[in-house]
């Protein structure tokens, strides 16, 4: 998928870039796996916010997206677009006219078919369990717990790798560089999540991170103490201390994972942190 610049008729074009669109099949998704998407803009079941800065945005529908794909046998009819992920979705139909969304890998085509199950093999799209892969597999949509569905490298472009088997338990190496054990008996999918270009697209003005839902942010160095640690001061200088979250708490490289966590003892190295300003 490119990215194509537009000629830049104004000021905040200069630096926009948009998706192409041109691997997307049709415009029109299947009205059978469309639900309403509510808004909360931030906020929680007893209405506190609980995420700042979230609000408005275009209206979406939601698409239902299968995650499980557990068994069957599938023809791949479009591929489409989603606004509430970064990856492609593709719509599949089996010999029985059942319809599912599924994650879209980089270079699914239509007319493709892909078998999830017993009945799969090591081919781009389908899916089964982690025993059946061979070592040294490209994987995405990795369950966490048998049966569960996919929780684990959804995001475009994105891909983990099956390195070694061990007894019940296998070692997947993920985007982030950590290695984590998952039970054999999880199913994944083989190939890369599509879309990959999207990392490169720029947002370029403000006005298009309002149409995603996003509000204004304000630097905490800008407001008054009453309000962030960082407020008050002359000038936009130094923060002077360790940042630090609006409510106080330590920011920017605090660990917060637990250290009695029970899933620690499935991760066999953590992931690659990089060090601020590199």
């Amino acid at each position: 998928m490119p990215v194509r610049k537009l000629k830049p008729n104004t000021n905040s074009q200069r630096q926009y870039s948009i998706d192409d669109f041109s691997d997307i099949t049709t415009k029109k998704p299947e009205k059978s796996l469309l639900v309403t998407k509510k808004k909360n803009s931030g906020r929680n079941s007893q209405g506190k916010i609980t995420i700042r800065q979230r609000g408005g945005g275009v209206k979406q529908k939601y698409r239902l997206v299968d995650f499980k794909m557990l068994s069957g046998v599938y023809e791949v009819k479009t591929i489409e677009y989603d606004p509430n992920r970064t990856a492609r979705i593709a719509l599949c139909q089996n010999e029985e006219g059942k319809k599912i969304y599924i994650l879209a890998p980089e270079g699914l085509r239509v007319g493709k078919v892909i078998k999830f199950g017993e009945e799969a093999s090591v081919s781009r799209g389908h899916r089964c369990a982690l025993k059946d892969l061979p070592v040294g597999t490209l994987i995405y949509n990795i369950e966490l717990r048998p049966g569960q569905g996919g929780k684990m490298v959804r995001s475009a472009g994105a891909s983990a790798q099956l390195l070694a088997k061990e007894g019940e338990l296998v070692q997947v190496k993920l985007p982030s560089g950590e290695i984590r054990k998952v039970a054999k008996e999880c199913f994944a999918s083989v190939g890369v999540v599509s879309n990959a270009d999207h990392q490169n697209i720029k947002i370029g003005k403000a006005g298009r991170v309002r149409k995603m839902g996003r509000r204004p942010q304000v630097l905490g160095k800008s407001m008054n103490p009453v309000d962030h640690p960082h407020g008050g001061g002359e000038g936009h200088g130094s923060i002077g201390r360790h940042p630090k979250t609006p409510w106080g708490a330590p920011a920017l490289g605090l660990k917060t994972r637990k250290a009695k966590n029970p899933s620690s003892k499935f991760i066999v190295r953590r992931r690659k942190t990089k060090k601020r300003g590199k």
